[in-house]
């Protein structure tokens, strides 16, 4: 009897372990080369890509440099066919954008999609090899690995 219940609260414990479902993650997407390499980063902290044809909300932060920080929000859209993942935000930081928010349009073809040249931007621009942003930082787009340093949010937000 008291070996049942060992196999029991063995399969039992396995079951659990085996259902635990990976949460969001850091999603970050680089614009003109990124946070560190004189573009801009977006950084959304708890973040999945959405299924195709559906949309997320995207909460998060946008670094142009260590000290340079904005408050950003939207959403991320996954077209129908799952190549193209548009991402609609504002950003404020009134000592950068004069208390207005700044608008970016992203679309990029998600880590693991491989766009073709039937994949466009907005701009009627094929999306293969890169993304753009046609918003306020503008460039080309990219997701990237979140790097410790894009995930340390500092004190000051000059």
């Amino acid at each position: 009897m008291k070996f049942n219940r060992v196999i029991l609260a063995a399969v039992t414990a396995v079951g659990l372990i085996g259902s635990v479902e990976a949460g969001p993650a850091p999603y970050c997407i680089a614009v003109g080369g990124g946070f560190g390499s004189g573009g801009t980063t977006f950084v959304a902290r708890q973040f999945q890509v959405p299924p195709a044809n559906q949309c997320s909300p995207w909460a998060g932060y946008t670094k142009t440099s260590s000290t340079v920080v904005l408050n950003t929000s939207g959403s991320a859209c996954l077209s129908e066919d799952g190549h193209v993942l548009t991402v609609g935000v504002s950003s404020v930081n009134p000592n950068w954008t004069g208390g207005a928010y700044a608008p970016d349009y992203i679309q990029i073809c998600p880590e693991g999609v491989h766009c073709t040249s039937a994949d466009l931007s907005v701009e009627h621009q094929p999306l293969a090899g890169h993304g753009i942003d046609l918003g306020f930082f503008g460039g080309s787009a990219e997701e990237i690995t979140c790097t410790q340093s894009l995930l340390t949010l500092p004190n000051s937000h000059a």
